[in-house]
């Protein structure tokens, strides 16, 4: 048998073979070193969908830095995924680049700062020596969003924001430009805002995400985008959900936890392990992490913030307490503690194996369902 097929409108707007884009994935801690890996970038655009970056845990020029290496690896269409925030509530530093996590710390409410004290003193944690990003993407995205254009990146992702205030200049420079929504309100804001693409994301999807379920989401963000087409996200995880999704009027995914959980993927083994073991009920949707509604893997942070009694800070300074502990639970290897990023679909993951073997089963399965299964299942004259 030859090579299944698998083209949609997104494959020629894109330049890719297969309609599948990875989620745009960066780092859940402050002060880890490297962001979603470009490794998996790579081996996603290399096997004909399109790898995206995710981007919120470089500085500035390490973003540069990391898109020249893609380049330099693939020349396959790639994107970039950011996060802009309305506002941004970091210290200044006085021009430092850098600051440790510990003076950071310092100027958070008292509430929060005694209550991270008080976690560290009664599980014995240590006080971990991060140093925390000031020129961080996501404190700096005017000049992030710069460096993409600099660096004619194919497409820009907005994890977070409408990105509709840079469309004409991403135009100008032959980038397109997708904002992902998770209802159907904000999607036509967007497709009014002039972007190229929305990815509608559901409830059940990782990371920040909304209230409305995916199969309820999709058709009301078609009908609200059009006609801007739309890409499906949130519990996608192999060849039926990409049926599905194309079956709804989609033309294409965008898939998060099904990539991370990769010989590429950049999550920490603990949580690679922890979405192997995931039935479908064990992620839980918290502020905990980012400030933002998000879901991650379910763990004992979970119920350790609840019982704080304390309101969630503005995203992303809450960042900086999720980090402040969760360094502490990783180097104390209490990792009960330690859960990352992941949607629902971490009950369909059993295994880890490399990111083209993911896409070419599930381009393979749903070639299979809309040309021979669903033929054959259903009657229709």
């Amino acid at each position: 048998m030859g090579k299944r097929t698998l083209q949609t409108e997104l494959c020629n707007m894109l330049g890719i073979e297969y309609p599948i884009l990875s989620a745009g994935m960066g780092p859940t801690l402050i002060g880890e070193k490297t962001g979603a890996p470009v490794e998996l970038v790579v081996a996603v655009s290399e096997a004909g969908g399109l790898g995206v970056l995710g981007g919120s845990g470089f500085s500035v020029e390490e973003l540069r830095y990391a898109i020249r290496e893609i380049k330099a690896q693939t020349d396959k269409p790639f994107g970039v995924d950011l996060l802009l925030p309305k506002s941004v509530d970091l210290p200044a530093g006085g021009g430092a680049k850098e600051l440790p996590l510990r003076e950071v710390l310092k100027k958070l409410p008292k509430p929060h700062r005694e209550w991270i004290e008080k976690v560290r003193a009664e599980m014995g944690l240590p006080d971990v020596d991060v140093m925390i990003k000031l020129d961080s993407t996501t404190n700096r995205p005017k000049e992030s969003i710069q460096v993409c254009i600099e660096e004619q990146v194919p497409l820009f992702c907005a994890g977070l924001g409408n990105p509709g205030f840079m469309v004409e200049e991403a135009h100008a420079a032959g980038m397109r430009v997708l904002g992902i929504t998770g209802n159907s309100k904000n999607a036509r804001r967007m497709a009014q805002s002039g972007v190229d693409l929305i990815v509608a994301q559901g409830h059940e999807g990782g990371g920040h995400t909304g209230r409305i379920g995916t199969m309820a989401l999709l058709p009301q963000a078609i009908d609200a985008a059009f006609p801007v087409p739309v890409l499906a996200a949130g519990g996608i995880g192999d060849g039926r959900g990409l049926a599905a999704s194309l079956a709804m009027g989609c033309i294409g995914v965008w898939v998060g936890t099904r990539f991370l959980a990769t010989d590429e993927g950049g999550a920490l083994d603990v949580n690679k392990q922890r979405i192997l073991n995931s039935t479908d009920e064990d992620t839980r949707v918290s502020t905990a992490y980012t400030g933002k509604t998000l879901r991650a893997s379910l763990n004992e942070y979970h119920r350790l913030w609840d019982s704080s009694g304390l309101d969630p800070l503005p995203f992303p300074t809450q960042v900086l307490i999720s980090s402040a502990l969760l360094w502490g639970f990783i180097e104390a290897n209490k990792t009960d503690y330690v859960g990352g990023l992941a949607g629902q679909v971490s009950g369909l993951i059993q295994d880890i194996k490399p990111a083209r073997q993911v896409l070419e089963e599930m381009v393979e399965e749903a070639v299979d369902i809309l040309s021979r299964k669903l033929p054959d299942s259903v009657i229709a004259k």
